[in-house]
């Protein structure tokens, strides 16, 4: 456990340059006194490693001092193969340089670790996109992801949701996100950073010179942001409640198809409906009345909505519609 932490220590000041010791002892998870101890060992062990003190210091290899210990272990080689996503890698332009990364990789290594994570390639696959969803495609994520990579901005013409549906907006993209097979961009735009669907760009221009090039903020962190999105995001959903009545068939179909949060809120407040034999009443959240409307019709006669009484009348006006549709359509076979 020490040689690797040891391993560690090394690789991350070879990659990431001065590091203090609290910086080290977070990223390790072990305490200050222990990366006291472990550079302290490294010189020992003649590893050409020096510290400053003071607000500025850390610790730092000297210029050109690469370590080679790069061994993969075992369970780093398969989680490196289980982790490669072909699908996305092609989507940004990668997809050539993933498969001759992975081929350098298993040549340089022994022959029962590359067995065996050619098994892991055989055996697991990740498949981003939702069941009922191929996910995005769009001719600009290579030309998006090309900008993040490089910082530099692009002029685009963006289709949103509100009016005017169609905007230019002048974007210095910090990072890109996979979704559920769909992919986001998020950019800072006039002094705010927004996320933005990068299969509604429709047109894209790369801008050249010094107007072209930005500096991403040192202290931005895109895992750190896009959290904060979800749970934003998710708080504003949430409008309201509906109480509703499932069948067993429903509650079946609820579980394959509604989001998450529904699905825990009829596990945790469903009761035996004394009026319905084996049918449960639950209480869930709701977004708008259009949206909730749109997803419980999708479970047919399995649901009941009985409160709020504006969504429950909404359902029954779309009912009796579908009924009179269906019932003129048997009509007219009939007489046909």
């Amino acid at each position: 456990m020490r040689a690797s932490r040891l391993v560690s220590v090394l690789l991350l000041l070879q990659t990431r340059g001065r590091m203090t010791a609290r910086q080290l002892a977070d990223e390790l998870e072990v305490s200050v006194r222990t990366i006291y101890r472990d550079v302290e060992s490294l010189h020992e062990a003649g590893i050409p490693l020096y510290g400053d003190a003071g607000p500025a210091g850390g610790y730092q290899l000297l210029d050109g001092y690469r370590t080679r210990l790069t061994g993969l272990s075992a369970d780093e080689a398969e989680a490196m193969f289980l982790a490669a996503l072909p699908g996305p890698a092609a989507e940004l332009g990668l997809g050539s340089v993933m498969a001759a990364a992975q081929l350098k990789v298993k040549a340089s290594m022994p022959a029962e670790l590359a067995d065996r994570s050619g098994r892991i390639q055989q055996r697991f696959l990740l498949d981003a996109p939702g069941w009922y969803d191929d996910g995005d495609t769009s001719p600009y994520l290579p030309a998006v992801a090309d900008a993040v990579w490089n910082q530099r901005r692009i002029r685009v013409l963006y289709r949103r949701w509100t009016a005017p549906t169609e905007v230019e907006r002048t974007l210095a993209p910090y990072g890109i996100v996979l979704k559920t097979g769909k992919w986001y961009a998020v950019a800072e735009s006039a002094g705010r950073v927004n996320t933005y669907r990068v299969n509604q760009i429709l047109e894209l221009t790369p801008l050249d010179g010094d107007a072209g090039r930005f500096d991403r903020p040192g202290d931005f962190d895109l895992p750190d942001y896009w959290s904060r999105q979800i749970a934003e995001f998710r708080t504003r959903l949430v409008q309201g409640e509906a109480l509703i009545r499932l069948s067993p068939t429903g509650r079946r179909r609820l579980e394959e198809i509604m989001a998450s949060d529904v699905v825990n809120a009829v596990n945790s407040t469903a009761e035996d409906d004394c009026e319905r034999e084996g049918w449960v009443k639950a209480t869930v959240p709701i977004e708008s009345l259009t949206h909730a409307e749109g997803e419980f019709l999708k479970l047919g006669a399995g649901v009941e909505v009985l409160a709020p009484t504006a969504l429950r009348e909404r359902i029954a006006e779309t009912a009796a519609g579908l009924a009179r549709i269906y019932t003129g359509t048997q009509a007219v076979s009939a007489s046909g």
